[in-house]
């Protein structure tokens, strides 16, 4: 069957259908790197890596209200129906020096970041994911910005743990991550574009500090360090501008998505269990 004209997903040039290899990079249309990044584009379709990350956070989010009704927990408040109780999201993997010193969940450092404490929490955070997600994708790729988003989090929620904040969850380290990447590329990039970037992300940083000074409960620690984070990943990791995606950030990537998967089906199966025991 004779090839199609495609875009290599490497340098993203046009390659021709009579073509075996990219005459831009030359890179072979047979090559194990060629599939992989194109399996990697073709799952993100349209931006489909961060629709996954929302829909995932919705499912958590969901279950934690679910888990949180059996077990007998009660938020309490204006929204408590729709805030899961402490216990239930501690279960589900909450982050902190209760967690992680308690009972040794140093793992919650990621499983946090898929966690909200009620229905006002996890609109905000994902409507700012819903904004700088795709762009933080278009500079960096979709590999390199799940990597940002999942490190970057742990990364946040670290920095929130050393500096003894006892418990925590919530997607905005992650989001701060991408904040601090983009920080880093309109710097790095200059020009009018990445001044234009760059002064559209100090708006969110500045937001963000009025938010933490006005709102109690927000873990402003999480946030620094967030951005912080999305900072030095964005120089280690580079822009897609000045280094194309590797074979290495692929695979970061999938083992950021496996261990991700790995740690949230654990602590769904440990909140199974303690409801279990607790009937």
């Amino acid at each position: 069957m004779k090839n199609k004209a495609i875009l290599c997903p490497r340098c993203h040039q046009l390659v021709g259908s009579d073509e075996a290899t990219c005459s831009w990079c030359g890179t072979s249309r047979t090559s194990p790197w060629w599939h992989m990044v194109s399996l990697a584009q073709g799952m993100s379709g349209e931006n489909g890596v961060f629709k996954a990350i929302i829909t995932l956070n919705i499912l958590l989010y969901v279950f934690s209200l679910l888990i949180s009704s059996r077990i007998g927990g009660s938020a309490g408040g204006l929204f408590g129906v729709l805030a899961p109780d402490r216990t239930s999201l501690l279960l589900l993997g909450a982050t902190g020096t209760v967690p992680i010193d308690q009972y040794g969940r140093l793992w919650t450092l990621f499983s946090a970041s898929y966690l909200h404490a009620g229905v006002l929490h996890i609109t905000f955070n994902l409507m700012a994911l819903r904004n700088l997600a795709p762009l933080t994708t278009e500079e960096y790729g979709v590999s390199r910005m799940f990597i940002i988003y999942t490190l970057g989090g742990a990364g946040g929620f670290w920095a929130s743990y050393m500096a003894g904040v006892p418990f925590t969850v919530g997607a905005s380290a992650a989001v701060c991550s991408l904040i601090g990447a983009l920080l880093y590329f309109g710097r790095s990039r200059g020009g009018a574009y990445g001044s234009a970037v760059y002064s559209e992300v100090k708006g969110w940083i500045i937001s963000l500090l009025i938010f933490g000074l006005i709102m109690p409960g927000i873990n402003n620690w999480g946030h620094g360090g967030g951005v912080i984070s999305g900072i030095i990943l964005g120089k280690l990791l580079g822009y897609g501008e000045h280094s194309l995606a590797s074979k290495l950030h692929v695979l970061l990537a999938t083992i950021c998505a496996i261990g991700t998967i790995g740690v949230l089906l654990w602590a769904g199966y440990s909140a199974l269990i303690y409801e279990h025991v607790q009937k």
